[in-house]
C-alpha cells in the first residue's frame, strides 16, 4: 500500500473521518490518560505523526506541550489549520519528518502506521529515531493481534501487529522499549500501545 494510495483513501473520506473522530472526545478516557502521562515525561517539541484534523495536536498544545502536526492527507491538514489557526500543521509522512537530527523531544504515532507494510514500517520508526533526541520518546498506537495480518480497515488496507513483534523493531532502530499495553473493547479492534525512549548511541 503506497503513501499515494492510502492518502488517496482518506482523502475520499475525509468528511466522515473528521465527523466520527475529529474530536478528543471521541478517544477513549485510557487512551486520553495514556498519552496524557506519556506527554508529561517529554521535554522539547513534538511531532504528532498523521495527525488527521489535529485533535490530538491541539490536546497536547492545551496540556502545555510544544507540538505540530503533520500528515499525508492535504484536506485534514487544511481542516487542521481551520480549527486551530493558531498551531502549526504541514503535509508530511511518517517516513520523512522534515526534522532536523536529534531534533525532538517526543513524535506520537497515534495510528499512523496502521496501513504501513509491515516489510517497510522500519523506514518510518528508522526516521522517528533519527529524528528524536537520546532520551526523546516516542508513542506508538496500532491494532494488536496473534500474528501480523492484514485486513479491511473502513479506508483502506490495515495491519494487526503482535506487540512482541513490533516491539521488536521498535527496539532495533534504536528505541528502549518502556512500556507496552494492550485494551479490547467491545465492539473494536483490539488495540496496542507502545512507549519507548531514544537510546543514546545506538
Amino acid at each position: 500500500m503506497s503513501i499515494e494510495a492510502v492518502q488517496a483513501a482518506y482523502g475520499r473520506r475525509a468528511t466522515e473521518y473528521v465527523e466520527l473522530f475529529g474530536s478528543i472526545d471521541a478517544a477513549s478516557d485510557v487512551d486520553r490518560a495514556q498519552i496524557r502521562e506519556w506527554a508529561g515525561q517529554v521535554e522539547g517539541r513534538i511531532i504528532d505523526v498523521g495527525c488527521g484534523p489535529g485533535q490530538w495536536t491541539a490536546w497536547l498544545h492545551e496540556l502545555g506541550c510544544d507540538v505540530e502536526g503533520i500528515d499525508p492527507t492535504p484536506a485534514f491538514v487544511n481542516e487542521a489549520r481551520r480549527r486551530h489557526p493558531r498551531l502549526s500543521f504541514s503535509i508530511g509522512r511518517a517516513e520523512e519528518l522534515g526534522a532536523a537530527d536529534v531534533s525532538l523531544g517526543g513524535v506520537l504515532a497515534w495510528y499512523s502506521l496502521i496501513h504501513t507494510d509491515p516489510r517497510e514500517i522500519d523506514v518510518a520508526l528508522t526516521e522517528f529515531a533519527r529524528c528524536v533526541r537520546p532520551g526523546g520518546h516516542l508513542a506508538l498506537g496500532f491494532f494488536t493481534g496473534p500474528r501480523i495480518e492484514s485486513f479491511d480497515h473502513a479506508v483502506t488496507t490495515a495491519y494487526f501487529w503482535p506487540v512482541d513483534a513490533l516491539a521488536g523493531v521498535v527496539e532495533s532502530v534504536g528505541f528502549q522499549v518502556l512500556s507496552t499495553s494492550t485494551r479490547h473493547d467491545p465492539g473494536v479492534r483490539p488495540h496496542g500501545l507502545i512507549t519507548a525512549l531514544r537510546r543514546a548511541g545506538a
